[in-house]
């Protein structure tokens, strides 16, 4: 099973960036396809971008198309969500998710492995 912690967030300021990071522990990592969704107060939860074992395929929400992007390190076990341009609608806790497949990670669902999150607020 593979452990995740999310790390990066933080207050920023309408147009400003933000890099978050996801380390993973476990042998399995690199085989994972991974994701990062968020939730905002009252809201359900959603993708935000996703990426395949070798960072060869990636998927992102219409929302975040051009601004972010998704990325990783296997020999690093890290996971990073570079969030630039930010709105405040981005606002919002930040997990950190992986599981087999992309197929997976973009239906969302229980996932095998999820992160407790960090908070990014962007300010207008």
């Amino acid at each position: 099973q593979v452990q995740l912690v999310e790390s990066g967030g933080g207050l920023v300021q309408a147009g400003g960036s933000l890099r978050l990071s996801c380390a993973a522990s476990g042998r399995t990592f690199s085989t994972y396809a991974m994701g990062w969704f968020r939730q905002a107060p009252g809201k359900e939860r959603e993708i935000v971008a996703a990426i395949n074992w070798d960072g060869g395929t990636t998927h992102y929400a219409d929302s975040v198309k051009g601004r972010f992007t998704i990325s990783r390190d296997n020999a690093q076990n890290m996971v990073y969500l570079q969030m630039n341009s930010l709105k405040p609608e981005d606002t919002a806790v930040y997990y950190c998710a992986g599981d087999r497949t992309l197929a997976y990670i973009i239906a969302g669902g229980k996932l095998e492995s999820w992160g407790q999150g960090t908070q990014v607020t962007v300010s207008s």
